[in-house]
């Protein structure tokens, strides 16, 4: 979502906030803005489009001054505009603001009884009017910040910059994340610790309801009762908020490359010589009769898997639901049931609120995470890290991966617990865990023929994608893919559901993905391949060696990939997955790491 950069510098600070700015690209954004004081005078700069255009601004219209704030917009009230984009400034106030203002028409309203005329369509316009309508009563910066926060209903993060205030910024935080960042006679607020990185390595993350009141020298935090909060400071580990493509053409690919690096890495972490290193808060599942998971796009894609795991191996009954719908279906919670929350970011705010939604209701609430210090991960009884290290490109891949790892060796402890699978098989589990990373090599080595099998989908309207049991949610995560940066339409379905509906889809003209190692579904899985190709369908088969030699030849492309235990399978099949839809995506010439209207981290509803 949208990127929140603040500098009370010694140095100039436009061209800290811009580069700021640049490394919060990855969440997302149609528009750009900064806003600076220098002698006093408040002053700003916007552009629509990529950040170059907003660099391009100031060479031409330069902005002096030492203290400012900026932003990365994606458009919720309001088409991308210069006169949308933010910093928004009424009379002595700047504001930029992620999140949404629920109430902000009634507080429109409230303003136009005063007089306030609007310039703006967007809900952000109606804080700096408030703003400036409290300082218009005699209230000083401080206290117009506060009152105009204590009238917002819905979710932001704020940071407020005053005309004569060359040494103030006001932050707030209520449901989107907000960093300070501490420097040497120099402050910083930052939407994450990414955009900090290069000034600081000292963070301290606002809770929710938190009000920060920020100079060069010092930082005030009240909490949502008013009350002086403590909040502590922390110290990142800046080699991993580094950003940089490594020589690759997109972050995507350098993050599908990095993949059997960061699994052998949390595998490392968390595989011991006899078993899982998991926290202490970790519930035993003996206790657990039913497991409640909840997420949001691909992340609800892993949960679907992982319900298989659960259930074939601890067999523990798993309910998997959208975070977007979760809350609103009101859902009655079993005893003794664990609630677990899977989200990269740890921000997602529908999952956020799914989550205190099972507050009180849950035996246990879990999440796996990619962030610790997260708002998902603060509120858990017990997080996860999936230790996938930073993730620039919005179609998630090694986060992904990362997520099912998780859950598996989750899944594997609850067998452990529950005495579902003797010692021996999920010590034999454990150990091909361990050659996932050589595995996912091999396939990589796949990506010449993927990348020609990616071409003829490029001129593709529509394509489908098959896959039964564990391959059923990768099929649906490769249409995602597929869909978030080719912009081709793409669905993933059931294979057994074919016959159902999707059948009538399929013509000489739409591609069919089917992914289909040689499991215990095989032989169904090729039945419905059959029935593709007897309809002139174009099939483009993903298996391994043996379903390979048995079936190949019918398929109009093939692709193949090393044998794998059942078990693992959409560890090792997420990739052909990622490579064909990169390989589409650049052959069409799209975003690949900013797909239109997409964001990286989605902190509104």
């Amino acid at each position: 979502m949208c990127g929140i950069v603040g500098v009370l510098g010694s140095n100039e600070v436009a061209p800290i906030l811009v580069e700021a700015l640049k490394r919060l690209e990855y969440r997302g954004y149609d528009s750009a803005g900064i806003a600076t004081v220098n002698d006093g005078s408040l002053d700003r700069r916007r552009a629509v489009g990529k950040l170059i255009n907003l660099s391009d601004t100031l060479v031409h219209t330069p902005l002096a001054g030492k203290s400012g704030i900026g932003h990365t917009r994606w458009a919720t009230h309001g088409v991308p505009s210069v006169t949308n984009a933010h910093p928004h400034q009424a009379g002595p106030v700047a504001v930029v603001h992620n999140g949404i203002v629920e109430n902000y028409k009634d507080l429109r309203a409230e303003l136009a009884e005063h007089g306030f005329a609007f310039e703006t369509e967007t809900d952000t316009e109606t804080v700096a009017l408030l703003t400036q309508m409290h300082m218009s009563q005699g209230m000083d910066p401080r206290a117009a910040a506060e009152a105009t926060i204590a009238k917002l209903e819905g979710a932001f993060a704020l940071c407020f910059l005053f005309d004569g205030e060359d040494d103030l910024i006001i932050a707030a935080r209520k449901g989107s994340p907000l960093a300070i960042g501490h420097g040497e006679g120099e402050m910083f607020v930052g939407s994450d610790a990414i955009a900090l990185a290069p000034m600081t390595n000292k963070i301290t993350y606002l809770d929710e309801g938190d009000i920060a009141i920020v100079t060069r020298t010092s930082l005030e935090i009240r909490d949502a009762n008013g009350d002086l909060a403590n909040r502590a400071v922390k110290v990142i580990q800046i080699d991993q908020a580094r950003v940089d493509k490594a020589g690759h053409k997109h972050f995507m690919a350098k993050e599908i490359a990095e993949q059997p690096s960061v699994l052998g890495d949390a595998n490392a972490h968390y595989l011991t010589e006899t078993g899982i290193n998991f926290p202490d808060e970790l519930p035993d599942f003996k206790e657990i009769n039913q497991l409640t998971l909840v997420a949001c796009g691909t992340a609800f894609y892993a949960c679907l898997t992982a319900k298989y795991w659960f259930e074939r191996l601890a067999r523990i009954p798993v309910e998997v639901d959208i975070a977007s719908e979760f809350r609103y279906r009101e859902p009655p919670v079993a005893p003794k049931t664990a609630a677990l929350f899977v989200s990269q970011s740890g921000e997602t705010a529908d999952t956020l609120a799914a989550l205190r939604y099972c507050e009180g209701k849950a035996d246990k609430i879990l999440s796996v995470v990619n962030v610790p210090e997260s708002s998902i991960a603060r509120e858990s009884d017990c997080a996860l890290p999936i230790l996938a290290g930073t993730e620039i490109g919005v179609a998630s891949t090694k986060a992904f991966l990362c997520q099912l790892n998780v859950l598996l060796l989750l899944a594997i402890r609850a067998a452990e617990d529950r005495g579902t699978r003797t010692p021996e098989q999920l010590a034999n589990i454990r150990n091909e865990m361990r050659s996932l990373p050589g595995l996912i090599n091999q396939a990589l080595e796949a990506a010449p023929a993927m990348k020609k099998t990616a071409k003829r989908l490029s001129a593709a309207t529509d394509v489908l994608f098959l896959g039964r049991g564990l391959m059923y949610p990768m099929a649906m995560e490769g249409a995602l893919k597929l869909k978030e940066i080719s912009y081709i339409h793409a669905e993933g379905y059931a294979s057994g559901e074919l016959k159902h509906g999707p059948i009538a889809l399929v013509d000489k003209k739409t591609p069919v993905v089917v992914l289909a190692p040689k499991d215990s579904l095989f032989d169904k899985t090729i039945s419905n391949m059959q029935e593709v190709i007897a309809r002139s369908g174009k099939v483009v088969l993903v298996t391994d060696s043996q379903g390979a030699s048995m079936i190949g030849s019918e398929a109009a492309d093939l692709i193949v990939m090393p044998d794998v235990p059942e078990i693992l399978s959409p560890l090792l099949y997420a990739i052909p997955a990622q490579l064909l839809a990169y390989y589409t995506a650049v052959a069409k010439g799209t975003d690949v790491d900013q797909p239109r209207n997409l964001a990286k981290s989605v902190t509104v509803e």
